[in-house]
């Protein structure tokens, strides 16, 4: 079956070249037609695209910013739009605007002119220079040789962010209206470094992090379930801890709306060179186990969740 790519409708930066999309949409179907399964996958920090206007004001080159990324994330679930599953991926870097945060989670400190009161933010993610635009890098770099405007910030959020979650929203109302429910899996990753810091249950450094906001964000069921399938696949699985879920997870889920939303963190050297970026030969088991798991969730019956 041909999978639907459609590029989302988003006006480009005006220093982009070449135009772009900020984020793509994938199916194994028309857009017309209802979706095969309730379930959604994002890929919010997998873009590789860094704007001429942001590295025009940026004191560290692509290569160190390319660390901030979720690489080749959405490589490990590509095969999920042929399994039923509608998935969203971003195409513009993390680093740009992080699509995992609150739309307006700025910090005061990063720009020349006075924010609104509403683009003001005291978070811990802010706080350690990881808000909306982020202000640093791995290994605490900072990202910008200027300060920057809040039209900046507003034109990046404008392009990027609100346009994404548009379309993430569509595809979990889309879901809900056919299936009665929506199942979103937020897909990450995490440097090898955070995991050796984190036991997983049975001993050992962990190999993958499942985030449901300690339980408020989906199914005690679902999260089970992805837990035993992971397990049953030899991997070492960790629950909340380091990661509990960002801003899609607590934003979108709402067991009692009949929307359910899972974070996945993946270990990345089971797939990758830190130091070089380059794949290794665990992408490809990577991402024939994420085409396993995904057959299991779309076998699970929507009335036990419910």
């Amino acid at each position: 079956m041909t999978v639907w790519q459609p590029l989302v409708k988003t006006e480009p930066s005006a220093s982009a070249n070449p135009p772009f999309a900020a984020h793509e949409l994938l199916r194994a179907v028309p857009e017309s037609s209802p979706p095969p399964t309730p379930l959604v996958f994002a890929s919010p920090h997998s873009g590789r695209i860094y704007p001429e206007d942001m590295m025009a004001a940026a004191r560290l080159d692509t290569e160190s910013l390319r660390t901030s990324e979720d690489a080749f994330v959405d490589d490990i679930i590509a095969g999920a739009p042929a399994l039923g599953v509608a998935v969203i991926r971003a195409r513009l870097a993390r680093a740009y605007v992080d699509l995992n945060r609150e739309p307006w989670e700025l910090d005061p400190g990063m720009f020349e002119d006075e924010l609104p009161a509403f683009a003001k933010s005291h978070s811990a993610r802010v706080a350690a220079g990881l808000g909306t635009i982020a202000r640093v890098a791995s290994e605490g770099r900072p990202i910008y040789a200027r300060k920057l405007t809040f039209a900046e910030a507003k034109a990046r959020i404008d392009l990027t962010h609100r346009p994404y979650h548009d379309a993430l929203d569509r595809l979990l109302g889309a879901a809900r209206a056919t299936h009665g429910l929506a199942i979103l899996v937020d897909w990450h990753s995490m440097p090898a470094a955070a995991a050796r810091g984190q036991r997983a249950r049975g001993g050992g450094a962990c190999d993958i992090v499942l985030g449901d906001r300690f339980g408020a964000a989906c199914s005690p069921r679902l999260t089970g379930l992805v837990e035993r399938e992971l397990e049953a696949m030899g991997y070492r699985v960790a629950r909340n801890s380091p990661y509990a879920g960002g801003y899609t997870t607590e934003h979108y889920g709402r067991p009692s709306r009949r929307t359910h939303a899972l974070q996945i963190e993946i270990n990345r050297a089971l797939y990758m060179d830190e130091v070089t970026r380059e794949p290794t030969e665990g992408l490809g088991r990577l991402a024939a186990d994420a085409e396993r798991l995904t057959r299991a969730l779309a076998a699970l019956d929507p009335s036990s969740l419910r």
